[in-house]
């Protein structure tokens, strides 16, 4: 059961644009654009057996040595961590720390959504902590899978 959640919050991250994407709490950075590969007006549409990407542009508040992707799984009301395979968002992501303050970043993150992936309905929420742990960024996606 675990493996499903986990299988369900990786794909989440990674979701569609032309629907709100809300700031949840961002204290440490500012939110800019965000980009996501998945449609729908109201809520990310995530075809099964296809590739999602989602970008966004931030600019930290404050320089930052050290940068994790945390992503919970809003599923009915209840958050489910998922732990993800890569969570230094310093590699492989577009972005190398050290971090300086005012400048801007594009953070990248690509996922694969399997045909096995049950058809369901959540609100992704993707947290970008420092090396203190506070929230330099915090989003809201909602979506569904197909």
């Amino acid at each position: 059961m675990h493996s499903f959640y986990y299988i369900v919050g990786v794909i989440f991250v990674a979701t569609s644009y032309g629907f709100p994407v809300k700031d949840c709490g961002s204290k440490e950075g500012k939110l800019g654009k965000v980009s996501l590969s998945c449609s729908g007006d109201t809520e990310c549409i995530l075809k099964r057996n296809s590739n999602v990407t989602i970008t966004m542009q931030f600019t930290p508040l404050e320089d930052v040595k050290a940068l994790t992707a945390l992503v919970h799984g809003i599923i009915e009301g209840l958050p489910v961590p998922f732990p993800l395979p890569n969570p230094n968002a310093c590699e492989d992501s577009g972005i190398q720390c050290p971090l300086k303050k005012g400048n801007v970043y594009n953070y990248s993150a690509h996922f694969f959504v399997k045909h096995s992936y049950p058809k369901v309905r959540v609100t992704v929420k993707w947290e970008m902590k420092d090396e203190n742990k506070n929230d330099l960024l915090c989003l809201l996606i909602p979506a569904r899978i197909r």
